[in-house]
């Protein structure tokens, strides 16, 4: 099996080939040209196929609806099958065969192919894409941390809210947005800080704590930034802030319409 195409081989019991390993495309008139040659032979006929990521479920969807009997199974059960010869022959034919032999030889114990319903495929899709978001993220926020040791030791373990859900957003991201160096807050008197924080709590929708205000205050005091606080050095923190918040605010979208679907 590829993206495109598979290679095909008919086989009976005792290696007796009916037809060679031949092309079929992924389209619907070649797969139904195969299926129409399948019904023409006599006896029983079970497809039998490599579980190949995404790639085998054209072909077997359709074979599967034309009401043959397809199976699909691990890879390793094929690969580990008949490894009795020393040479060691690696081609879309000699795999089709060897698929084939296995087939043959397990016969009665082949498992059906029965295809996913719509709600299952595509929470299976969704599940995919929310991993793939979720990588990203992490690299992302893995980045900022290594900006942030340069303007503002420690800023991500200031606060332990967990994101927000209806948009992801997460606490320590919306402050470094604000609050990107640590001159932003000790250049500052503890009064004028708490003031500052007390309307940012208010902009953002957080909830305001006076104590918490004079922690983040005698923490940011005990850090130097590296790289200098000016508009250069802000534009680089600022910008890594909105790539996570719009990657949070997708996973928050997927993350919903996963808790519909299911």
């Amino acid at each position: 099996m590829s993206k495109g195409k598979s290679v095909v081989v008919i086989m009976r019991p005792f290696g007796e080939v009916v037809a060679t390993p031949f092309e079929v495309f992924h389209t619907a008139q070649s797969l139904e040209e195969l299926v129409q040659r399948l019904k023409r032979l006599k006896g029983e006929t079970r497809i039998i196929m490599e579980y190949t990521g995404k790639y085998f479920q054209p072909i077997a969807y359709q074979l599967y609806e034309a009401g043959l009997f397809v199976s699909v199974v691990n890879a390793i059960l094929v690969h580990d099958f008949g490894n009795n010869s020393i040479r060691k022959v690696k081609t879309d034919k000699a795999d089709a065969i060897k698929i084939a032999n296995y087939g043959l030889t397990n016969w009665l114990d082949l498992p059906k192919y029965i295809p996913d319903e719509n709600i299952r495929q595509m929470l299976k899709v969704w599940s995919r894409q929310y991993n793939q978001y979720i990588k990203q993220k992490t690299a992302l926020k893995n980045n900022l941390i290594s900006l942030l040791d340069q303007t503002f030791p420690g800023l991500n373990t200031l606060f332990k809210s967990k994101p927000r859900e209806r948009d992801g957003h997460e606490k320590w991201l919306d402050f470094a947005a604000s609050f990107w160096h640590c001159e932003c807050i000790c250049k500052l008197t503890p009064k004028a800080f708490v003031e500052r924080y007390h309307k940012w709590c208010k902009k953002t929708g957080y909830y305001f704590n006076k104590a918490k205000a004079d922690d983040i205050y005698v923490e940011s005091c005990g850090h130097i930034g590296i790289l200098p606080k000016n508009n250069c050095t802000k534009l680089l923190i600022t910008q890594a802030v909105v790539q996570i918040d719009s990657i949070s605010e997708t996973l928050a979208v997927v993350s919903k319409e996963m808790r519909r679907l299911a």
